[in-house]
């Protein structure tokens, strides 16, 4: 039996950086604090589900700054099997400023992610496409046996065409409601009529949990609740939670819970990937919350 999760989309490297105040056009203002952080959707999915014990592959693209970036080292010691296309221009990078009202602003180099466009997937049993090219998670979708969507932040490119294909070949749609809003305003639909469009759907929604559609039934998941020190990265952590979880044989609601669970973690400390806990640590959380996950 192959237990393997691919996972496709982004590797991206992060720098979050702190100011006081951002600074009026024309004026600059001085940076309290700039750190590194390794990143991107399909990657920080990817490092939880190892984290979490899982098999783990990630299908990216990759710049010219990846083999200094220590990303590829990174990857290789949690055991995450890796499948990537090559691009002459930089990783896909982030840059979040943060000021001191906790407001932040986001600049993001597409870079690498170039290389979706031009690229054929490799043919995958169990596959989560996160945030990525459409036509290139359209030729994911079509060539898998189990395909799980994300669009994520990407979801401004998709159009009525990629997203009516997509769903025609996903089993799973996983998104948050600012996403699914996005979505049927794309496709001219309410949420009902979206989600009728496909087999099963998750919608996560912040502190407010996050909602199962599966078999015509609706459950809601709660969230755990948390010391939050950074957001970034918790759905990452739901979906490495989710997906190991359902991996292990354990129910979609169970698996959802599981999701809620790792997600507390990641926003314990900053980085999407810095507090990604182990399926035992998790466990352990899971039954002081939900109880006995068996």
């Amino acid at each position: 039996m192959n237990n393997t999760i691919s996972v496709t989309g982004h590797l991206c490297v992060d720098y979050i950086i702190a100011v006081d105040e951002y600074p009026p056009i024309g004026q600059s203002r001085q940076i309290s604090s700039r750190e590194k952080y390794f990143g991107g959707g399909a990657a920080n999915i990817a490092v939880g589900i190892a984290k979490l014990g899982g098999e783990a592959e990630l299908i990216s693209s990759v710049g010219r700054d990846f083999k200094e970036s220590g990303y590829g080292e990174r990857l290789k010691s949690l055991g995450v099997k890796t499948h990537f296309f090559e691009s002459e221009k930089n990783c896909s990078t982030a840059f979040m400023v943060n000021n001191a009202k906790g407001d932040q602003i986001t600049y993001f180099e597409w870079g690498a992610g170039e290389a979706f466009a031009r690229s054929n997937p490799p043919a995958r049993d169990f596959v989560h496409m996160a945030t990525g090219d459409p036509e290139f998670n359209i030729k994911v979708a079509k060539q898998a046996k189990f395909a799980s969507l994300d669009p994520g932040q990407d979801v401004k490119y998709y159009s009525a065409e990629h997203l009516t294909e997509l769903f025609e070949n996903i089993d799973l749609l996983m998104c948050n409601n600012f996403e699914i809003g996005v979505m049927c305003s794309t496709l001219n639909c309410s949420e009902d009529e979206l989600l009728e469009k496909v087999d099963k759907a998750i919608i996560t929604k912040g502190k407010d949990g996050s909602t199962l559609y599966s078999d015509g039934k609706i459950t809601e998941i709660p969230s755990v609740s948390v010391t939050a020190v950074d957001p970034t990265g918790a759905g990452d952590a739901y979906r490495a939670g989710f997906f190991t979880s359902l991996k292990k044989g354990y129910s979609e609601e169970i698996s959802c819970k599981m999701g809620a669970v790792v997600s507390s973690f990641a926003v314990e400390k900053v980085g999407t990937q810095t507090n990604l806990p182990d399926w035992e640590t998790a466990s352990a959380r899971y039954r002081k919350i939900f109880g006995d996950i068996e």
